[in-house]
């Protein structure tokens, strides 16, 4: 029996909407097994040489609790060295190959995923890195130059 993940819900908002802002953060269900997450993010302030993203892993018990993961990275020095940090590889590997977010800094142009399935995520939370059955959320923070621009949550269930 293969484990299989399903988008519950997305959130994207925007902390500083004089810096960024969403252009759209949508779910998509093409059926009952095909759902997809796309997401553009307007930057009004280009370039950008300073990124920080905090990423934590939530498992719902009563409520959502800390599961496992809550790392900090610079961006920047990730991109150039993205075999530096195994844990950022890991989640940077859910939108590597969806995203326009496959370069080092400066970023002059506003952030795209487009496309995000589930067959991504299956793949990484039952073979690479297997989790127990659950919901979840993977929450990001984005940070530049040191202030808190957004946040993205992604609400899935593994069962």
């Amino acid at each position: 029996v293969n484990a299989l993940v399903e988008f519950t819900n997305l959130n994207c908002e925007s902390l500083d909407k004089k810096f960024s802002d969403f252009e759209y953060c949508i779910l998509k269900s093409v059926n009952r097994t095909f759902k997809y997450i796309s997401l553009k993010v307007k930057l009004f302030k280009v370039p950008i040489k300073k990124i920080k993203v905090n990423f934590a892993m939530y498992k719902r018990y009563n409520g959502y609790k800390p599961f496992m993961y809550n790392n900090t990275v610079d961006a920047c020095k990730f991109l150039e060295k993205r075999n530096s940090d195994p844990l950022t590889a890991f989640f940077y590997g859910f939108f590597k190959n969806c995203s326009n977010m496959n370069h080092t800094c400066p970023y002059d142009h506003d952030l795209v995923v487009d496309k995000l399935s589930t067959q991504i995520m299956n793949h990484r939370v039952t073979e690479v890195l297997p989790f127990p059955d659950g919901n979840y959320m993977i929450q990001t923070n984005w940070i530049a130059y040191d202030i808190h621009r957004a946040i993205v949550k992604v609400h899935f269930a593994l069962s």
